[in-house]
Formats: C-alpha cells, sequence, structure tokens
C-alpha cells in the first residue's frame, strides 16, 4: 500500500476560502506566546529549585546544569504540547489556535522542538522584524512558520462555535 504526501498547500488552509481560520490569528499568538513565557519561567523555577536542591547532595556538580535549564524547558514545553495531541501549547490552546503542517497533518514532537529553536533564534536575530513579516502573509504566519511550513490557525473545532 502506497502512501502519497501531498507537496502543495492543502486549500483547506487558504485564508481567501477559509477567513475564519485566520482571524485574529496574530493578537492571539501574541498573548498565547506571552501565557506560554509565563508557564516556561513557572517550571523553569521549579526545575532551578530542584538542581538547586540537587546540588547540595551532588557537592555543586548538578549545579552545571543551571544555565541549560531554562533552554531545555522551553524545548520540552514546547516539542510534547506544540508536537502533542492537541498540536497546541497551553497558551495557544487558551485562545483557540492550534498548528498544521502545510499538507494537514499535526506536528509531531521533534518538529515542534525545531519550530521553537527557529522561532528563539528568528526572535534573538530579527526582533521585532520577525514580527513584520506576519503583516504581510495572507495566512499571518511568521519567518519560521514559513520557512518550516506551518500554519498557525484558530482550532476548527473552535470556530464552529463562533
Amino acid at each position: 500500500m502506497s502512501h502519497e504526501v501531498s507537496t502543495h498547500l492543502n486549500t483547506y488552509y487558504d485564508p481567501y476560502l477559509n477567513p475564519q481560520l485566520f482571524d485574529g490569528v496574530r493578537m492571539k499568538r501574541i498573548f498565547a506566546c506571552v501565557i506560554d513565557i509565563i508557564a516556561i519561567t513557572i517550571l523553569s523555577g521549579i526545575a532551578y529549585f530542584v538542581v538547586g536542591f540537587l546540588g547540595i547532595l551532588t557537592l555543586g556538580l548538578a549545579w552545571l546544569l543551571f544555565p541549560a535549564i531554562w533552554p531545555l524547558v522551553a524545548l520540552a514545553y514546547t516539542a510534547f504540547s506544540l508536537g502533542g495531541f492537541n498540536s497546541a501549547t497551553p497558551g495557544m490552546r487558551a485562545f483557540g489556535l492550534e498548528m498544521r503542517l502545510n499538507n494537514g497533518n499535526r506536528p509531531y514532537p521533534l518538529y515542534a522542538a525545531i519550530h521553537v529553536v527557529l522561532f528563539y533564534f528568528s526572535v534573538t536575530v530579527l526582533s521585532p522584524f520577525v514580527l513584520l513579516v506576519s503583516l504581510f502573509s495572507d495566512q499571518k504566519r511568521l519567518l519560521h512558520d514559513i520557512v518550516l511550513g506551518a500554519v498557525i490557525m484558530n482550532s476548527p473545532v473552535d470556530s464552529l462555535h463562533r
């Protein structure tokens, strides 16, 4: 049995055919990012406390992990939430957003991890210019979304209730 993967953009994600999928996505993404950063900060604080305690038990050896805590927590948080069943981080779910690939598939954890690494890299290097890309994109996609072939949209389930 052969599985053919479509390489063209799915017409379901066309902003002209289904504009309700992209209404308010830009603003929702900003607020979702704030919620996710708060959640990552809380989880990182817990991880700092645990590593600090483990550092006492390991005579300071665990303290070498301190610089890696924030990036590792952010990477795991995004990889397992965005790459999970809901295809959205908790912040995205709070605003009724989800991610799909250009061919309609849900992202998997490795894809989500690459997506977040490219997001942090682009925000660090190009900020705030990375946000300007979404002003010229029909699907309100950011630079890293376009590069990786991702579409952030209103959840079709939520858009049925509007």
